[in-house]
């Protein structure tokens, strides 16, 4: 009984280690019999799925040394390829006849510095600096028929007076006639007719690739060294349409691995039609498939460059059975003209390869459509800015006049404020039940004046979205300004221009240039929201009334990297706003800060007699 209440029972002793390695056994036995065959089968299936999905989605060839040779010059990659080439309304180049790769591309109306010395290059050959290639191949399986390694014949060495070329490839029984045309525009149409010449069913599927080589840093820059330093003001990398949802992922996610978004192990699908491609701020390089049979895409991103591969719908052909397939490669500008042009040729969501934003999306796209039919009228987007500020600030005129009549009232309430702020300093409640009462009795509302700003401030944001990222501002002058989307090309520190210094350089100067690279439109800005608030009662609180004295002076710096025509929108706002505030004030009886600095030059003095 003792051992009892002291211990374990031996007996109970040894059943609990009995059970304990009964236990044990059951677990491994039923990881080892059940769980690991489980796991094991699973295994399998995924690999079999995998490999099932490889083979009906297979990867264009991977470049390898035969295709990435070491890096030459643009000149020396052309002439060591055989080429066709073409000279068409917009777009200049040439297309490799291995591989049938668009390879070659500059834009005639489009250049790389403002002073339009340079046609810009878009595309590249991929054993050049910053590689940048897009075409149309056919695959069987896995196997490549009509590939990166193969080479087309073609019966002329540039295009024909119908911007078109003719290119042959036979391989594998399999004989393919291809022409590829270019339209008035950016849109590069691969139209396909395959013979099957064996005693066998093919069934082909047509892959389509757009490559850009080297770091995406560096094949930004070298297509565009302005617009890459402007990363953060529109979207830059995959971008795309899957059954007219749109779809984007910038090129920092791409190359570390992140692809489509809501693909499924790295593959997304669509079922009707849509198109994918790489987009910097202006230019795109495109894959649009036949529309209506869907397709498949992924992006690849190995060490050696960035790789988006679109699959569309494949084509079995019967021995000596023929068929046509058209697909389509756009390398150009995103202009707003062309690419809605497309997307109403039934290109889905092509017109939103522009990037509108998401917030404001319907008031920036809808900025630009103004803007544009303002330019239509006037010939000029310079112009065009300044009637748009007309344009929006007619519809607010009476509320503007009821919002400077307020701050006429707030202006004539200063001094009894400034009373009742001495006769009640030592009681801040008593003070502000006092200024309120004020208020009341002279029906004086001191936010009426925010309203405007508040209705405002959302036509900034989207016009500030609208100027960045739309190229019909890019190298646009307008006066002294050489081009609308870049900051001011003026500044303190080359006398606006006379002196042969750029305003860049002048700015880049450590600490100093901060200052002197202020041009003249953001000092314009800064006189003209000073006079504004001269015009505006001041804040009763001393420290208020300080920050609210800097705040010209800190917005002359803040828009002084804004682009060119934002802040030209905002001088011209600010002089109407101006004499139409000094306006209304002086109807209302009151005198202001211009009335009062005019006295004093003329020698008259307005203040008045003490009683």
């Amino acid at each position: 009984m003792m051992q009892q209440q002291n211990g374990m029972d031996p007996k109970d002793q040894r059943n609990f280690i009995i059970a304990m390695v009964l236990m044990v056994v059951f677990i491994f036995g039923y990881q080892a019999l059940v769980l690991g065959p489980a796991a094991e089968r699973d295994r399998e299936a995924r690999e079999a799925a995998a490999a099932e999905q490889a083979a009906e989605a297979p990867d264009v060839i991977s470049p390898d040394a035969a295709l990435v040779p070491e890096v030459v010059s643009v000149e020396e990659a052309l002439t060591g390829a055989t080429r066709v080439t073409f000279d068409a309304q917009r777009v200049d180049g040439s297309i490799n006849l291995r591989g049938a790769v668009i390879d070659d591309l500059n834009l005639k109306d489009h250049y790389k510095t403002v002073e339009r010395t340079e046609e810009l290059r878009l595309l590249r050959p991929a054993n050049a600096p910053s590689g940048y290639t897009v075409g149309w191949n056919w695959f069987e399986g896995r196997n490549a028929i009509a590939g990166y390694t193969d080479t087309w014949t073609a019966t002329e060495e540039a295009f024909g007076g119908d911007n078109a070329t003719s290119l042959v490839l036979e391989k594998d029984g399999l004989r393919f006639q291809r022409t590829i045309s270019v339209d008035e525009n950016y849109m590069f149409s691969y139209t396909d007719t395959i013979t099957n010449t064996g005693s066998a069913d093919r069934t082909l599927i047509p892959i389509g690739s757009v490559r850009r080589y080297g770091p995406w840093k560096e094949f930004l820059e070298a297509t565009d060294p302005g617009s890459s330093r402007k990363m953060g003001l529109a979207h830059q990398g995959l971008i795309g349409s899957f059954d007219s949802a749109l779809t984007w992922r910038n090129y920092k996610n791409l190359k570390s691995g992140k692809g489509i978004k809501k693909a499924e192990d790295g593959i997304r699908s669509s079922e009707t039609g849509g198109w994918l491609g790489l987009t910097d701020m202006y230019w795109m390089a495109a894959l649009i498939p036949q529309q209506g049979d869907g397709f498949r895409a992924r992006v690849r991103s190995p060490e050696t460059h960035l790789e988006v591969v679109l699959q569309s719908a494949p084509v079995t052909l019967a021995p000596g059975q023929s068929q046509t397939v058209t697909n389509q490669v756009f390398a150009g500008a995103k202009e707003y003209d062309v690419v809605n042009a497309y997307q109403e040729a039934g290109i889905p969501r092509f017109g939103d390869s522009i990037d509108w934003g998401n917030i404001l999306y319907y008031l920036t796209k809808g900025l630009f459509w103004v803007l544009d039919w303002l330019n239509g009228i006037v010939g000029s987007f310079g112009w065009a800015l300044i009637a748009l500020v007309v344009l929006v600030k007619l519809p607010l005129v009476p509320l503007y006049n009821q919002s400077y009549k307020s701050m006429a009232k707030m202006k004539k309430l200063a001094e009894p404020m400034k009373e009742i702020q001495e006769r009640f300093k030592g009681d801040p409640q008593r003070r502000q039940q006092e200024v309120m009462k004020l208020y009341q009795r002279e029906k004086a509302n001191p936010l009426a004046g925010c309203v405007p700003i508040l209705l405002t401030i959302p036509i900034f944001f989207a016009l500030y979205k609208t100027l960045y990222v739309t190229i019909e501002m890019r190298h646009t002058p307008f006066w002294f300004i050489n081009d609308l989307s870049a900051p001011d090309p003026t500044a303190i520190g080359n006398l606006f221009g006379l002196l042969p210094w750029a305003a860049a350089d002048v700015k880049a100067i450590p600490i100093l240039g901060f200052i002197i690279g202020i041009g003249i439109l953001p000092i314009l800005y800064g006189v003209t929201m000073a006079g504004i608030q001269a015009l505006s009662p001041p804040p009763p609180d001393p420290t208020q009334r300080t920050i609210m004295m800097a705040l010209p002076f800190v917005f002359m710096f803040v828009f002084g990297g804004f682009a060119a025509g934002l802040v030209l929108y905002w001088v011209w706002s600010n002089i109407l706003s101006l004499i139409q505030q000094y306006y209304i004030m002086r109807r209302n009886g009151v005198e202001t800060e211009l009335d009062k600095l005019v006295g004093r030059l003329l020698g008259r003095s307005s203040d008045k007699p003490a009683e």
